[in-house]
């Protein structure tokens, strides 16, 4: 989860345990606005194999049923859903079995899909290095259901609701832009998957093209600073948002805090 940087270094940053392993979060976001109900990210799901997912150590009682149920939907309720990519980890319960387990369904069969066209033809054709990520079953039913949106560019995909396009993780990674209550709250997904990465070294070795994402992150680290931008991460177990400083050592983490704190 941090590339060259020694374990010496960053444990100091990220707890872990003596295997090496840290606890991540799969943190999705839902986000209600009048009759739309956006949902960015999917998690991991339950559909593989127990080898599959005996690989990842999964824990915690959290699903993702479970938290709709909580913010009292369903669904059957999520009219949108904004995959930032392909990786299973972000995908995978876009897609669940059908009854019989003999074929597989939309999840949320009322919502389109929405990701971008880059990250779409990247996953269908994947690279030797990320082929594992992508799994056909969490990806193709999506346009065989009809419920695909490709985004071309960045723009804007809702009212204030705007998407851009990352390419140093993978390939046309979609970061959403959500104004709310004079706020403007970053959908970091794999750009910056905790506070432990913000310092610029930190990149992952996941990344397929880590010198884009160094240059990727210094230009929006810089412009998160200047706007304010609060940051909502969806991994980091340990801090559901934060704002940023300019410091001696560069831009570290200003104040953290949890989204319910923040925005309503």
């Amino acid at each position: 989860m941090f590339g060259v940087v020694p374990k010496v270094i960053w444990s100091k940053a990220y707890p872990c345990d003596e295997n090496n392993l840290c606890n991540w979060i799969m943190r999705c976001l839902l986000i209600v606005d009048d009759d739309r109900r956006i949902l960015i990210d999917t998690g991991i799901g339950t559909k593989q194999t127990e080898k599959f997912f005996a690989n990842y150590y999964l824990n915690g009682e959290a699903s993702l049923d479970s938290s709709l149920a909580n913010a009292g939907y369903t669904t059957d309720d999520i009219t949108d859903v904004i995959l930032t990519h392909l990786h299973f980890d972000h995908c995978g319960d876009a897609i669940r079995w059908n009854k019989d387990k003999t074929g597989y369904v939309p999840t949320f069969r009322n919502a389109i899909y929405h990701t971008s066209k880059k990250q779409w033809d990247w996953a269908t054709n994947p690279n030797n290095r990320e082929k594992a990520s992508f799994l056909k079953e969490n990806i193709l039913p999506i346009k065989e259901f009809g419920r695909l949106n490709l985004i071309e560019e960045d723009c804007e995909l809702f009212p204030g609701i705007s998407v851009r396009l990352f390419h140093g993780h993978t390939n046309g990674q979609v970061i959403p832009f959500i104004r709310c209550n004079g706020n403007t709250l970053v959908y970091m997904a794999d750009l910056l998957p905790s506070i432990a990465h913000i310092p610029l070294p930190y990149v992952m070795s996941y990344d397929t093209r880590p010198l884009i994402t160094l240059d990727e992150k210094s230009t929006f680290l810089n412009e998160a600073v200047n706007n304010e931008y609060v940051l909502f991460f969806e991994h980091d177990l340990y801090h559901e948002c934060c704002t940023l400083a300019q410091t001696e050592k560069g831009i570290r983490m200003k104040e953290s805090f949890t989204l319910a704190e923040r925005f309503h």
